[in-house]
């Protein structure tokens, strides 16, 4: 079976080889570093365990009446399922988990998959978050820019009690620490007297500790970034510092592309990012009855799509993850070395 996944993984190099040139500069995944010249096979591996969500048809109709297909849409918010999805890969199975074909996945992954399902139900599925565009001036069916999903995001998140992030959108391009620092180590609320919060602080660790493995009082960050990186095209001038968020070990990549054409950036080489594309349409996939999912259209097994920086549109949403405060702190540390 070994040789058969090796003989398997070659076929799909031989089509990925000819897509990337022959070049000593590395190739930056989401905070990783690969070299084409010497671990191809990684590359491919690390682009394929990405969760990878396209337009998809036949599921139930939105509000009831709604459309039963995102095709034309909706690839800006399956962009936006892409990052977020990246961000509980992170949290719960590790930057490193890698995914196989056929391979028995943890119950978490499957989880994770079940969050982004196109079902009514479903936490981050097409439905809530077409739906929850409504507030932020959206009708169903239209198509969102970069800060309206993060919006969106931020607002689901809310009601996600499984993953319980922190979701901080940035405003006008400024980060306050002081505001995520107190938003992560806030305490859940609820309607009781405050007086009693010390004691929901506590119970809502040790809940946290069985959920997740991990009892620390600091919520995991996602921390999403809108900018805008020129007036009609990108300005040359931002380029060099864009790159760099991508060689952040809290990178989460960016969402952005062309107008009206929406794209998940996970990397660089050279002055071409790397991206996965939500333009393919498939067909709607539930949860099996013991609540596995059949995951293989939820993988892009090809080779990525590559463009020119310069062909971006200005604008951008960044996004990071911090899953422990250190990490948040190491994070400041970097944009103050690297970027600003």
């Amino acid at each position: 079976s070994v040789l058969s996944r090796y003989e398997n993984q070659i076929t799909i190099l031989s089509d990925y080889l000819e897509e990337f040139p022959e070049t000593d500069e590395p190739v930056w995944i989401l905070g990783r570093q690969h070299h084409l010249n010497t671990d191809k096979s990684k590359l491919l591996l690390d682009i394929s365990a990405r969760l990878w969500f396209t337009y998809r048809r036949k599921f139930s109709p939105i509000g009831g009446t709604g459309p039963s297909s995102d095709a034309g849409w909706g690839c800006m918010l399956r962009c936006g399922q892409m990052m977020l999805a990246q961000a509980l890969i992170c949290r719960h199975l590790g930057r490193d988990w890698q995914w196989e074909k056929h391979k028995k996945q943890p119950e978490e992954y499957h989880r994770i998959l079940r969050c982004f399902l196109d079902r009514k139900d479903c936490c981050y599925s097409i439905h809530q978050m077409a739906q929850m565009g409504v507030g932020e001036g959206k009708s169903i069916g239209e198509w969102f820019g970069p800060n309206t999903v993060a919006q969106v995001l931020k607002k689901l998140a809310l009601f996600d009690e499984w993953n319980s992030l922190a979701v901080y959108v940035s405003m006008d391009n400024t980060v306050v620490i002081e505001d995520i620092k107190k938003m992560c180590w806030s305490p859940p609320q609820s309607s009781s007297a405050a007086h009693s919060s010390a004691h929901l602080h506590r119970s809502a660790l040790g809940r946290n500790k069985n959920m997740a493995g991990f009892c620390t009082g600091w919520k995991p960050l996602l921390l999403i970034i809108p900018l805008r990186l020129g007036i009609n095209h990108i300005n040359p001038v931002y380029i060099d510092a864009f790159k760099e968020c991508f060689k952040m070990p809290q990178s989460l990549g960016a969402l952005g592309g062309k107008p009206n054409n929406a794209y998940y950036f996970i990397g660089f080489l050279g002055n071409e990012l790397i991206y996965l594309d939500p333009h393919t349409t498939q067909s709607f996939v539930d949860s099996e009855e013991n609540g596995t999912v059949d995951d293989q259209s939820f993988h892009c097994q090809q080779a990525p799509h590559r463009m020119k920086i310069m062909n971006l549109d200005p604008s951008v949403a960044l996004g990071f993850f911090c899953k422990e405060e250190c990490d948040f702190d190491n994070w400041c540390s970097l944009v103050q070395k690297v970027i600003i």
